[in-house]
């Protein structure tokens, strides 16, 4: 089968979350099973690749106006060909999708160019048998499939997979976009993409692709609640007979304690010598002191948003630096949580460390030296850093949501089984208590090395998912057209 994936973002040429870690990962284990996989993608400012032309000048209509870009490209890593759309007046950016200002405002005229772009593409260089979407930036490619290119002899009958990584990001514009993007003034309906007065991208997306899925099965759950939905519960419930939760992969190539370069020591399940040492890095890095016996140490790497939880850690602090406790944090984002990791570790020097930056070398140096992974996310579509650490043997303590409950089965001081903790309410004292229970179970250093063996076991390669993508891609091509229940944009 030859499968398009259509991204704005994915590993190693661009990235700002998850989207691109699965970009990165789930087209070459599809290839290892034996299909074709092209990927597409932007050519950011930042996006490192050696300028080969494969299709010098595509003609896109973007409302009243054209766009030329050329595809440059054309090459194949680990199975899988590359290209990237080249407009440097749209892509050639200093961040993907906006800077300290916010989002760029012809946001909605970038990624419309992109997602018809793919089309055009798909038409005149790589014929696919499926699209594969993914977010708001290219929900609008099956809008324009089931509207635009209908009658389309070439295109029309292709199928599309959209994925949803995060429905907090729906893509929300004025009224007059639809115009300027060249789609028809009757989509702005209910049962099309108006959503409160607004043009959703997101929801016309959702209305139009043939097959729809998440990130995770408990993902796929909750988006249908008043709670998770985001305003779109409504809308994806229409379509539950088209949603598919599919845990997302991790790359144990780039995150193995056994094989990574990044860390200061290597380590396994069977000798974990090695994970001290990388302790002991970790807390100098840091200039936290490195004592005996050892106090629990808890790692954060994250964007710092009220999405992961920092609401509730901020609530709870005091109450968790009570236990004998030492904290890592790494990562950016609002100035409030900034400026509040800044503050504890002002008031806690001995007890609290935080780096606000990027830093991939020191998020590996987490991962393999913390005892502890703390995501305490309000929501978690599937989460990756959780996977990571289950592999490293750094217990993860979360919420019980989304990606988060199906990867961490909780520690059960019974049975002595699990792999982490976890909390279901989310509320301070949920945390605190949680909390508590790790550090009894440090406490009992063999019961502490069962939990890591347990998780360090635990696979979420690629694979499993990977397969569970093929057979969804099969029976799309099969349909060909969606069934008749089936909602969709007209």
């Amino acid at each position: 089968m030859r499968i398009l994936f259509v991204a704005p973002e994915g590993v190693p040429f661009s990235k700002t979350g998850g989207l691109g870690d699965v970009i990165g990962g789930l087209p070459k284990e599809l290839a290892a099973l034996g299909h074709e996989v092209a990927v597409l993608l932007p050519r950011y400012r930042d996006t490192k690749i050696q300028p080969t032309v494969v299709h010098a000048s595509l003609t896109v209509p973007v409302g009243q106006s054209l766009r030329f870009p050329a595809v440059v490209g054309g090459f194949v890593r680990d199975g899988v060909r590359y290209d990237f759309l080249d407009d440097p007046e749209s892509f050639d950016r200093d961040t993907l999708y906006g800077g300290p200002a916010g989002d760029y405002p012809d946001n909605p005229e970038r990624f419309a160019e992109f997602a018809r772009a793919a089309l055009e593409y798909a038409k005149l260089i790589w014929r696919p048998d499926i699209f594969h979407c993914h977010d708001w930036q290219t929900a609008l490619l099956p809008v324009f499939l089931k509207t635009l290119y209908a009658a389309d002899p070439a295109i029309g009958r292709i199928p599309t997979v959209l994925t949803i990584h995060n429905l907090g990001y729906q893509g929300l514009f004025d009224r007059a976009v639809l115009g300027r993007i060249g789609l028809p003034e009757r989509l702005f309906q209910i049962d099309g993409m108006e959503f409160y007065g607004r043009v959703n991208f997101l929801k016309g997306g959702i209305l139009s692709t043939d097959w729809l899925t998440t990130v995770s099965r408990g993902y796929a759950e909750e988006i249908q609640t008043p709670e998770y939905g985001c305003g779109l519960e409504g809308v994806i419930r229409r379509r539950a007979d088209r949603l598919i939760g599919i845990l997302n992969g991790v790359d144990y190539g780039a995150w193995n304690p056994e094989t990574d370069r990044l860390i200061p020591a290597r380590y396994s399940a069977a000798d974990l010598s090695g994970k001290q040492a990388c302790k002991r890095d970790l807390l100098e890095r840091f200039g936290l002191p490195v004592e005996n016996p050892s106090p629990l140490l808890a790692g954060i790497i994250s964007r710092f948003v009220d999405q992961k939880g920092f609401d509730l850690l901020a609530e709870a602090a005091e109450q968790l630096l009570e236990e004998d406790l030492q904290i890592v944090a790494l990562g950016t984002g609002m100035p409030e949580y900034e400026e509040f990791f800044r503050e504890l570790a002002a008031r806690y020097p001995r007890r609290v460390g935080v780096r606000i930056a990027y830093d991939n070398v020191l998020a590996h140096g987490i991962e393999a030296g913390a005892d502890l992974f703390l995501m305490p996310s309000r929501y978690e579509p599937c989460g990756l850093n959780q996977i990571y650490s289950l592999r490293y043997g750094t217990l993860p303590l979360v919420r019980a949501t989304g990606g988060l409950e199906d990867t961490v089965e909780g520690y059960d001081p019974k049975s002595g089984h699990g792999t982490g903790f976890k909390f279901r309410e989310y509320k301070a004292e949920s945390l605190v208590a949680c909390m508590r229970e790790a550090s009894r179970a440090w406490k009992e250093p063999k019961t502490w090395a069962r939990l890591q063996r347990t998780a360090m076991a635990r696979d979420f390669s690629w694979r499993a998912s990977a397969s569970q993508y093929a057979e969804l891609y099969e029976k799309a091509k099969r349909e060909r057209i969606p069934s008749a229940a089936a909602s969709s944009v007209k």
